[in-house]
């Protein structure tokens, strides 16, 4: 959880309310639970049988919206009105009356999911010198593996770094589904403190074997047997493992046996400072690094730089399967 939305959600607890909130952006996770929680904590489960209104821009008109959050509250200080989906609110800029002199009784909270409200519209520039503007961005691939570790950190759950990579190459950058997963193995295993790899591929179904994180490592590792049934999983089920997935693993992998060359000597906790990574791992990464002399992690790098080119089509018109048994050809060669 970012700063912004802890700062929200403090606010909220502290009963300090704005007259209106707009939250908005294409990543639907943070703003649903931002809607949840207007929906269930504001008003008591008593109040909210009066006081909560739910209206949707596709199946409303602005005028019903601002009526409604004219109306007095009943039995309570406050009524809550949401406007969910109002990107499809037909008039939504005329909601910038109502913004300019908002009902002191009503807190009214505007979802606008899926895109950003245009911040050169007079509604988005009143929203927040009046209220509160709050947007979801959607996170980048590579930084989901991070964002899974700092989420098992909110609930207390550790989850390395192998794990979150593994989680995020099988689930996607689809941060519910990533959350619904996790607590499945919670619910199964309450007194657990730390996701394992042995509980990801009981509980979530994730092969510990055939998964992009570990096919690298088969690669440099010198078990030509598991190679070999890790090459064949993957040419057999391409879609568990795209080409610029693969390269993209084989990339952080082989990066880091480079710069395990310059941290020799030093204390694994030092090592693992200086590579990015747990210090769990650390020691693999070491005598591998033993293994694969310096001028052949280099190699394998520029093959990985010339192979992610081809991969997306530029000079090639090879099929996937076939670029991956010749590239992995070269780097074991």
């Amino acid at each position: 959880m970012n700063a912004d939305l802890k700062k929200l959600f403090q606010s909220l607890q502290m009963r300090q309310f704005a007259p209106v909130y707009l939250i908005d952006g294409e990543e639907p996770y943070y703003l649903d639970m931002i809607t949840s929680y207007f929906e269930n904590n504001i008003l008591t489960p008593a109040e909210r049988d009066f006081n909560l209104m739910v209206l949707y821009g596709k199946d409303s008109e602005w005028a019903d919206v601002v009526n409604a959050c004219r109306r007095f509250p009943m039995f309570a200080e406050k009524q809550v009105v949401i406007l969910k989906d109002a990107a499809s609110l037909k008039g939504f800029a005329e909601l910038a009356g109502y913004v300019e002199k908002p009902s002191p009784t009503t807190i009214f909270l505007i979802e606008h999911r899926f895109k950003k409200a245009d911040s050169r519209t007079k509604i988005v520039k009143t929203i927040k010198e009046k209220g509160y503007c709050f947007t979801s961005d959607k996170i980048r691939d590579e930084q989901i593996p991070q964002w899974i570790q700092s989420h098992g950190n909110d609930l207390g759950f550790r989850i390395g770094e192998r794990e979150a990579q593994v989680l995020a190459t099988y689930l996607g950058n689809d941060l519910q589904k990533i959350v619904n997963e996790i607590e499945k193995v919670r619910i199964n295993i309450p007194d657990e403190k730390e996701l394992t790899i042995q509980l990801i591929q009981k509980f979530i179904g994730i092969s510990k074997e055939y998964n992009v994180f570990e096919f690298p490592e088969a690669v440099t590792g010198g078990d030509k047997d598991k190679l070999y049934r890790m090459l064949a999983y993957f040419l057999a089920n391409s879609k568990a493992a795209p080409m610029p997935l693969l390269i993209g693993s084989f990339y952080t992998h082989f990066n880091r046996l480079y710069l395990a060359n310059f941290v020799r000597g030093k204390t694994d906790k030092e090592a693992a400072a200086a590579l990015g990574m747990s210090p769990y791992h650390i020691k693999n990464v070491m005598a591998t690094a033993q293994q694969w002399p310096l001028h052949r992690v280099e190699r394998c790098l520029l093959l990985l730089g010339k192979y992610s080119t081809m991969a997306v089509g530029i000079k090639n018109s090879t099929n996937d399967k076939e670029l991956l048994k010749e590239m992995v050809g070269q780097m074991i060669e």
